[in-house]
Protein backbone atom coordinates (compact mmCIF):
# COMPACT_ATOMS: atom_id res chain seq x y z
CA UNK A 1 0.00 0.00 0.00
CA UNK A 2 1.25 3.16 -0.62
CA UNK A 3 2.18 5.84 2.29
CA UNK A 4 -0.18 8.41 2.47
CA UNK A 5 0.40 12.05 4.23
CA UNK A 6 -1.81 14.57 5.21
CA UNK A 7 -1.72 17.99 3.14
CA UNK A 8 -2.40 21.50 4.54
CA UNK A 9 -5.79 21.44 2.97
CA UNK A 10 -7.00 18.16 4.40
CA UNK A 11 -6.55 16.32 1.19
CA UNK A 12 -4.30 12.88 1.08
CA UNK A 13 -1.42 12.62 -1.21
CA UNK A 14 0.40 9.30 -1.92
CA UNK A 15 4.19 9.36 -1.43
CA UNK A 16 4.30 8.58 -5.64
CA UNK A 17 1.94 11.83 -6.15
CA UNK A 18 4.47 13.45 -4.21
CA UNK A 19 7.19 12.76 -6.49
CA UNK A 20 5.56 13.56 -9.55
CA UNK A 21 4.81 17.18 -8.12
CA UNK A 22 8.37 17.65 -7.30
CA UNK A 23 9.24 16.38 -10.78
CA UNK A 24 7.37 18.96 -12.61
CA UNK A 25 9.06 22.10 -10.52
CA UNK A 26 12.43 20.48 -11.30
CA UNK A 27 14.03 22.48 -14.42
CA UNK A 28 15.31 20.43 -17.14
CA UNK A 29 18.49 20.02 -19.52
CA UNK A 30 18.28 18.68 -22.65
CA UNK A 31 21.38 18.11 -24.81
CA UNK A 32 21.37 18.44 -28.27
CA UNK A 33 23.68 17.11 -31.07
CA UNK A 34 22.88 19.87 -33.82
CA UNK A 35 25.50 18.90 -36.24
CA UNK A 36 25.21 15.45 -38.41
CA UNK A 37 29.43 15.12 -37.63
CA UNK A 38 28.57 15.48 -34.18
CA UNK A 39 25.66 13.08 -34.41
CA UNK A 40 27.75 10.77 -36.16
CA UNK A 41 30.91 10.85 -33.79
CA UNK A 42 28.32 9.90 -31.19
CA UNK A 43 27.48 6.65 -32.85
CA UNK A 44 30.98 4.75 -31.54
CA UNK A 45 29.42 4.63 -28.18
CA UNK A 46 27.39 1.13 -27.95
CA UNK A 47 24.44 3.07 -24.99
CA UNK A 48 24.05 5.80 -27.55
CA UNK A 49 21.41 4.13 -29.81
CA UNK A 50 20.23 6.96 -32.06
CA UNK A 51 20.56 5.83 -35.67
CA UNK A 52 19.45 8.67 -38.22
CA UNK A 53 20.05 12.51 -37.11
CA UNK A 54 16.81 13.84 -38.83
CA UNK A 55 14.93 11.35 -36.45
CA UNK A 56 16.99 12.14 -33.39
CA UNK A 57 16.03 15.74 -33.78
CA UNK A 58 12.09 15.02 -34.13
CA UNK A 59 12.38 12.92 -31.49
CA UNK A 60 13.98 15.72 -29.31
CA UNK A 61 12.04 18.49 -30.38
CA UNK A 62 9.03 15.74 -29.35
CA UNK A 63 10.72 15.45 -26.25
CA UNK A 64 10.72 19.04 -25.72
CA UNK A 65 7.34 19.80 -26.20
CA UNK A 66 6.14 17.26 -23.98
CA UNK A 67 8.20 18.65 -21.29
CA UNK A 68 6.64 22.30 -22.37
CA UNK A 69 3.29 21.12 -21.77
CA UNK A 70 3.92 19.89 -18.27
CA UNK A 71 4.47 23.15 -17.69
CA UNK A 72 8.58 22.23 -16.88
CA UNK A 73 11.43 24.83 -17.64
CA UNK A 74 14.17 23.27 -20.26
CA UNK A 75 17.13 24.44 -20.91
CA UNK A 76 18.59 23.57 -24.67
CA UNK A 77 22.76 23.01 -23.95
CA UNK A 78 25.31 22.02 -26.94
CA UNK A 79 26.43 19.22 -26.96
CA UNK A 80 30.22 18.58 -28.16
CA UNK A 81 31.34 15.08 -28.66
CA UNK A 82 34.95 16.01 -27.97
CA UNK A 83 34.71 18.57 -25.36
CA UNK A 84 32.56 15.66 -24.01
CA UNK A 85 35.26 13.20 -24.69
CA UNK A 86 37.82 15.20 -22.87
CA UNK A 87 35.79 15.70 -19.71
CA UNK A 88 35.00 11.45 -19.39
CA UNK A 89 38.65 11.70 -19.72
CA UNK A 90 39.45 14.41 -16.77
CA UNK A 91 36.50 12.83 -14.62
CA UNK A 92 37.37 9.17 -14.74
CA UNK A 93 34.00 8.87 -16.30
CA UNK A 94 33.05 6.15 -18.90
CA UNK A 95 31.76 7.84 -21.99
CA UNK A 96 29.97 4.90 -23.07
CA UNK A 97 27.41 5.46 -20.38
CA UNK A 98 24.28 7.23 -19.61
CA UNK A 99 25.17 8.97 -16.44
CA UNK A 100 28.23 10.66 -17.90
CA UNK A 101 25.87 11.94 -21.14
CA UNK A 102 23.75 13.61 -18.24
CA UNK A 103 26.50 14.88 -16.02
CA UNK A 104 28.33 16.10 -18.61
CA UNK A 105 25.17 17.80 -19.98
CA UNK A 106 24.34 19.29 -16.66
CA UNK A 107 28.25 20.28 -16.38
CA UNK A 108 27.78 22.80 -19.70
CA UNK A 109 24.13 24.10 -18.83
CA UNK A 110 26.07 25.39 -15.79
CA UNK A 111 28.81 27.20 -17.90
CA UNK A 112 28.57 26.76 -21.23
CA UNK A 113 26.04 28.07 -23.83
CA UNK A 114 22.19 27.66 -23.54
CA UNK A 115 19.10 28.28 -25.23
CA UNK A 116 15.37 28.07 -23.02
CA UNK A 117 12.60 26.54 -24.68
CA UNK A 118 9.98 28.54 -25.34
CA UNK A 119 7.72 26.25 -28.17
CA UNK A 120 10.52 27.10 -30.57
CA UNK A 121 10.34 25.14 -34.01
CA UNK A 122 13.70 22.68 -34.01
CA UNK A 123 14.91 24.56 -37.18
CA UNK A 124 14.35 27.96 -35.52
CA UNK A 125 16.34 26.91 -31.88
CA UNK A 126 19.73 24.92 -33.52
CA UNK A 127 20.57 28.24 -35.06
CA UNK A 128 19.62 30.12 -31.66
CA UNK A 129 22.08 27.58 -30.05
CA UNK A 130 24.77 28.03 -32.64
CA UNK A 131 24.83 31.66 -32.36
CA UNK A 132 25.38 31.52 -28.73
CA UNK A 133 27.72 28.86 -28.19
CA UNK A 134 29.97 31.08 -31.08
CA UNK A 135 29.27 33.95 -28.86
CA UNK A 136 30.42 32.62 -26.06
CA UNK A 137 33.64 30.52 -27.79
CA UNK A 138 34.41 34.41 -28.93
CA UNK A 139 34.00 36.08 -25.50
CA UNK A 140 36.25 33.40 -23.72
CA UNK A 141 38.95 33.83 -26.47
CA UNK A 142 38.58 37.57 -26.16
CA UNK A 143 38.98 37.23 -22.02
CA UNK A 144 41.76 34.66 -22.33
CA UNK A 145 43.79 37.38 -24.84
CA UNK A 146 43.41 40.15 -22.66
CA UNK A 147 43.93 38.40 -19.54
CA UNK A 148 47.58 37.26 -20.95
CA UNK A 149 48.55 40.62 -21.98
CA UNK A 150 50.36 41.46 -19.22
CA UNK A 151 51.29 44.81 -17.02
CA UNK A 152 52.46 48.11 -19.07
CA UNK A 153 56.24 48.24 -18.59
CA UNK A 154 56.03 52.48 -18.34
CA UNK A 155 52.82 52.70 -15.76
CA UNK A 156 52.56 48.75 -14.04
CA UNK A 157 48.90 48.92 -15.23
CA UNK A 158 47.44 45.73 -16.14
CA UNK A 159 46.69 46.29 -20.02
CA UNK A 160 43.87 43.74 -20.56
CA UNK A 161 41.53 45.88 -17.63
CA UNK A 162 42.77 49.33 -18.57
CA UNK A 163 41.54 48.14 -22.14
CA UNK A 164 38.25 46.57 -21.05
CA UNK A 165 37.57 49.79 -18.96
CA UNK A 166 38.16 52.02 -22.01
CA UNK A 167 36.43 50.10 -24.58
CA UNK A 168 33.21 49.96 -21.91
CA UNK A 169 33.38 53.90 -21.77
CA UNK A 170 33.23 54.00 -25.48
CA UNK A 171 30.38 51.91 -25.62
CA UNK A 172 28.48 54.14 -23.17
CA UNK A 173 29.16 57.20 -25.24
CA UNK A 174 28.26 55.35 -28.56
CA UNK A 175 24.68 54.23 -27.13
CA UNK A 176 24.56 57.31 -25.21
CA UNK A 177 24.83 59.65 -28.60
CA UNK A 178 23.20 57.16 -30.87
CA UNK A 179 19.51 58.76 -29.05
CA UNK A 180 16.41 56.51 -29.48
CA UNK A 181 15.78 53.50 -31.52
CA UNK A 182 16.07 50.30 -31.99
CA UNK A 183 20.30 50.00 -32.56
CA UNK A 184 21.86 46.82 -34.25
CA UNK A 185 25.88 47.14 -33.51
CA UNK A 186 28.90 44.93 -35.00
CA UNK A 187 32.17 45.21 -33.91
CA UNK A 188 34.89 44.02 -35.73
CA UNK A 189 38.82 43.45 -34.48
CA UNK A 190 41.17 41.00 -36.36
CA UNK A 191 43.60 39.23 -34.47
CA UNK A 192 46.72 36.92 -35.51
CA UNK A 193 44.20 33.84 -35.35
CA UNK A 194 40.59 34.45 -36.21
CA UNK A 195 38.50 37.61 -36.74
CA UNK A 196 36.52 38.35 -34.05
CA UNK A 197 32.81 39.77 -33.99
CA UNK A 198 30.75 41.24 -31.55
CA UNK A 199 27.05 41.87 -31.86
CA UNK A 200 25.12 43.68 -29.85
CA UNK A 201 21.01 44.55 -29.81
CA UNK A 202 19.83 47.56 -27.75
CA UNK A 203 16.77 49.81 -27.68
CA UNK A 204 15.96 53.29 -26.14
CA UNK A 205 12.96 55.44 -26.07
CA UNK A 206 13.29 59.27 -26.89
CA UNK A 207 13.91 60.29 -23.14
CA UNK A 208 14.36 56.82 -21.55
CA UNK A 209 17.57 55.11 -20.96
CA UNK A 210 19.55 52.65 -22.91
CA UNK A 211 18.23 48.88 -21.99
CA UNK A 212 21.04 46.59 -22.58
CA UNK A 213 21.84 42.87 -20.96
CA UNK A 214 24.76 43.27 -18.92
CA UNK A 215 26.13 40.06 -20.42
CA UNK A 216 25.82 40.96 -24.04
CA UNK A 217 27.55 44.78 -23.13
CA UNK A 218 30.30 42.69 -21.18
CA UNK A 219 30.82 40.17 -24.70
CA UNK A 220 30.94 43.21 -26.85
CA UNK A 221 33.20 45.53 -24.43
CA UNK A 222 35.47 42.56 -24.35
CA UNK A 223 36.24 42.22 -28.07
CA UNK A 224 36.49 45.97 -28.59
CA UNK A 225 38.63 45.97 -25.56
CA UNK A 226 41.26 43.33 -27.71
CA UNK A 227 41.24 45.69 -30.41
CA UNK A 228 42.09 48.77 -27.95
CA UNK A 229 44.88 46.38 -25.77
CA UNK A 230 46.43 45.36 -28.81
CA UNK A 231 46.09 48.44 -31.22
CA UNK A 232 44.83 46.50 -34.04
CA UNK A 233 42.84 47.92 -36.72
CA UNK A 234 39.48 47.15 -36.11
CA UNK A 235 35.96 48.96 -36.66
CA UNK A 236 31.95 49.38 -35.28
CA UNK A 237 28.76 49.53 -37.49
CA UNK A 238 25.80 51.09 -35.87
CA UNK A 239 22.53 50.52 -37.39
CA UNK A 240 19.21 52.31 -36.30
CA UNK A 241 15.75 51.50 -36.82
CA UNK A 242 12.73 54.15 -36.16
CA UNK A 243 9.21 53.79 -37.19
CA UNK A 244 8.46 55.59 -40.13
CA UNK A 245 12.35 56.15 -41.64
CA UNK A 246 14.79 54.54 -43.23
CA UNK A 247 16.74 52.60 -41.47
CA UNK A 248 20.42 54.44 -40.83
CA UNK A 249 24.06 52.90 -40.40
CA UNK A 250 27.14 54.58 -39.18
CA UNK A 251 30.93 53.56 -38.95
CA UNK A 252 34.16 54.00 -36.83
CA UNK A 253 37.20 53.04 -37.21
CA UNK A 254 39.26 51.84 -33.81
CA UNK A 255 42.61 54.03 -33.45
CA UNK A 256 44.91 53.79 -30.64
CA UNK A 257 42.12 53.36 -28.29
CA UNK A 258 39.46 56.19 -29.93
CA UNK A 259 37.05 55.17 -32.22
CA UNK A 260 37.19 57.47 -35.68
CA UNK A 261 33.74 58.43 -37.14
CA UNK A 262 33.93 57.05 -41.02
CA UNK A 263 32.93 59.04 -43.81
CA UNK A 264 29.17 58.47 -45.55
CA UNK A 265 31.13 57.09 -48.41
CA UNK A 266 33.27 54.71 -46.43
CA UNK A 267 30.41 53.33 -44.58
CA UNK A 268 28.79 52.89 -47.69
CA UNK A 269 31.75 50.61 -48.99
CA UNK A 270 32.03 48.70 -45.79
CA UNK A 271 28.78 48.03 -45.80
CA UNK A 272 27.99 46.70 -49.61
CA UNK A 273 31.03 45.34 -49.62
CA UNK A 274 31.43 41.15 -49.35
CA UNK A 275 33.60 40.16 -45.87
CA UNK A 276 34.62 37.04 -47.50
CA UNK A 277 35.41 37.50 -51.08
CA UNK A 278 35.96 41.17 -51.14
CA UNK A 279 32.95 41.43 -54.09
CA UNK A 280 30.68 44.48 -54.14
CA UNK A 281 27.11 44.02 -53.07
CA UNK A 282 23.89 45.65 -53.91
CA UNK A 283 22.65 48.29 -51.20
CA UNK A 284 19.84 47.31 -49.39
CA UNK A 285 16.57 49.08 -50.34
CA UNK A 286 15.72 51.85 -47.45
CA UNK A 287 19.01 52.16 -46.09
CA UNK A 288 20.61 55.27 -45.34
CA UNK A 289 24.63 55.06 -45.35
CA UNK A 290 25.69 58.06 -42.84
CA UNK A 291 28.86 59.03 -41.70
CA UNK A 292 29.30 57.75 -38.10
CA UNK A 293 29.27 61.17 -35.17
CA UNK A 294 31.42 61.77 -33.23
CA UNK A 295 31.24 60.18 -29.58
CA UNK A 296 33.44 62.66 -27.54
CA UNK A 297 34.94 60.10 -25.56
CA UNK A 298 38.10 61.36 -24.18
CA UNK A 299 37.86 59.27 -20.76
CA UNK A 300 38.87 57.12 -19.23
CA UNK A 301 42.75 56.94 -21.58
CA UNK A 302 43.94 53.96 -22.94
CA UNK A 303 47.04 51.97 -21.71
CA UNK A 304 50.51 53.77 -22.21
Amino acid sequence: MAHIRQTGRGRQRSAPSMRRALCREAPRTVGLLVDPEDFAAMRRYRSFTFEDHDAYLRQAEGLLRALAAQGTHTTVALFDPEDYARFCAESGLDPDAHPSRSRYTAEIAAGGATVAYTGQPIDTLIPLLVSRAVRQATWEYATTRLDGIGDCADCGQDIGRASFDRASHLLTRLLETAGPGTHHLVCSVPTEDEQLLAVLRTARDTDGPVRLAPSEGAEFATVLAVGVALGTRGGVVLRTTEPGTPDRVHGWRLHRGSLLPLTAGEVFSAYCTDADTGEPVSPESGVEHCAGFDIGADEPEAHH
